[in-house]
């Protein structure tokens, strides 16, 4: 708008119409203004900043070794201290399931060196160091004698074993360690290979991937049965993440997705046991999710992803909108210009944040009884004083756009308050996707849309095994070992982790 300050009107109607369009375009503007310098805020801690709410305890951890290192450094330096004789070591006790050797450290004499007497036993001082016994690679040579029979010339010999890989080099226990190196532990292929011949042992990273495959073979059905039993579940938290995928034709990277599915009824002390499953998509289509979850029926915890919507359609899926987004929203506000309104909506929700932490671990009824208590009335004054805030904010600013958000999903924000197995906010799947973001930083990308299935489907055991308090490399090498010998396919259940994991406690 351009006006001539020279020449402007006298007609007060002319004036007010005048001022109320220069005021809307100052409000239009502003709004922009704001959201603009929010993006670049935004975009400066993506790129210099943290970009979580919180620290990461990785990151943390990192920053804190060094000054641990230190500490240690300064406490040997000096003059060691005469420990009380009621000094009790404050670390934890070391396992009991691991090997002991025992080395006795003797006076080595009979006899008092004192006064010459005879010494007799009056008991023992007993401590305990932690020792590391390297990787070993060994050789497992199978012999088959041969014996003929002169009479009629028959020749017997023994079949030779199954081995995981047809004609390959790798024993169940070797494949498992490859795996987890790669899927839980993060190590790439190429580095493995490397790590092999500081061994003595040339293994191309072409040969690894060949075993992750082959081992793959015989683990899809093992996740088809834990995608079956996971689906079967009334409760679940759904969401997606992004995968590099190599796309050779075009001589880069494509994305793709691997969509996760979260169990994890302990909040509430359910039965069913933790579990995570993925599964790898080409794309981010709508009707990805709504082919998982077909046979799926309950109530399913979603961020604001639209897709999600089309599964409320089929009347036996309810959606439970996730509170750490939302306040996501206002937390991003607050930090790009310390809005009172945004400290105020954080406040407001970490005080219904604070009521499940008191309430966590408790049967459903309880918790629906203590949120109808303490929760509805937080909930309802929050709504009404959104309302009002978003009267005052400018229209196209990023906090409207954050108030907006909140109160197009209250109706799946409220659901907590009417079941008590709801949960706040989708953190089990989340947590659930972090080993792959992880796994991005070291594998890069996945080499094709077959290796991000495979990603998947490690991945689905892996993360399931570790929710379930199970050792992952114990867990694949004698999965690997029991299909290898000949388990029977209609008791694949008995391998699903948790079912493992008790026949073996059994065992014991």
């Amino acid at each position: 708008m351009q006006l001539d300050l020279n020449n402007l009107p006298s007609d007060t109607v002319l004036l007010h119409l005048l001022v109320r369009d220069m005021a809307s375009v100052v409000e239009q503007r502003d709004g922009e203004i704001e959201r603009l310098q929010l993006i670049i805020k935004q975009l400066q801690r993506a790129r210099f900043g943290r970009r979580s709410e919180r620290l990461d305890a990785d990151q943390l951890a990192l920053g804190l070794e060094d000054v641990e290192t230190d500490k240690a450094c300064a406490e040997a330096a000096q003059e060691p201290a005469v420990e009380p004789k009621d000094w009790k070591p404050r670390r934890k006790r070391l396992p009991n399931h691991l090997p002991r050797e025992e080395i006795v450290v003797d006076v080595g004499t009979e006899t008092c060196t004192c006064c010459g007497g005879a010494l007799h036993p009056i008991g023992e001082s007993v401590s305990e160091m932690l020792d590391w016994v390297p990787a070993q690679l060994r050789v497992i040579r199978i012999c088959r004698p041969k014996y003929g029979c002169r009479t009629c010339g028959t020749v017997l010999q023994a079949l030779a074993p199954e081995r995981p890989i047809a004609g390959g080099l790798a024993t169940p226990a070797l494949l498992a360690q490859v795996l987890v190196n790669k899927y839980c532990d993060h190590t790439p292929l190429y580095r493995q290979s490397q790590i092999f011949a500081r061994h003595g042992v040339e293994l191309d990273r072409s040969t690894l991937a060949g075993w992750v495959g082959g081992a793959c073979w015989w683990l899809d059905a093992l996740r088809e049965r834990l995608c079956a039993n996971v689906f079967a579940s009334d409760h679940l938290f759904a969401d997606d993440t992004p995968v590099p995928v190599l796309d050779p034709g075009r001589g880069r990277t494509k994305t793709g997705r691997l969509w996760v599915y979260a169990r994890d009824q302990r909040p509430w002390g359910g039965s069913a046991p933790p579990a995570a499953v993925y599964v790898f998509a080409p794309d981010r289509k709508a009707e990805r999710p709504a082919s998982h979850l077909e046979q799926f029926s309950g109530v399913l915890h979603v961020d604001g992803y639209a897709g999600f919507e089309r599964l409320q359609a089929r009347g036996n899926v309810v959606l439970a909108a996730c509170w750490a987004h939302t306040r996501r929203y206002f937390y991003e506000f607050f930090e790009a210009n310390g809005s009172p309104v945004a400290a105020e909506a954080l406040r407001r929700i970490g005080e219904l944040y604070a009521i499940e932490e008191r309430i966590r671990g408790q049967s459903p009824a309880h918790r629906m009884a203590e949120r109808r208590t303490f929760s509805k009335p937080l909930v309802d004054n929050l709504k009404l004083w959104l309302e009002q805030q978003l009267t005052r904010a400018p229209g196209r600013g990023k906090l409207a756009e954050a108030i907006r958000y909140a109160l197009s999903r209250w109706h799946g924000l409220t659901r907590f308050l009417h079941d008590g197995r709801i949960e706040l906010d989708t953190n089990p799947v989340e947590r659930a996707i972090r080993p792959v973001a992880l796994g991005r930083k070291n594998h890069l990308f996945a080499g094709s849309d077959d290796g991000g299935a495979r990603w998947a489907t490690l991945c689905s055991l892996i993360e399931t095994a570790k929710l379930n308090d199970v050792e992952p490399y114990a867990y694949l090498h004698d999965v690997l070992q029991r299909m290898v010998d000949g388990h029977p396919i209609n008791r694949l259940d008995e391998l699903l982790p948790w079912n493992w994991k008790s026949a073996k406690a059994v065992k014991i």
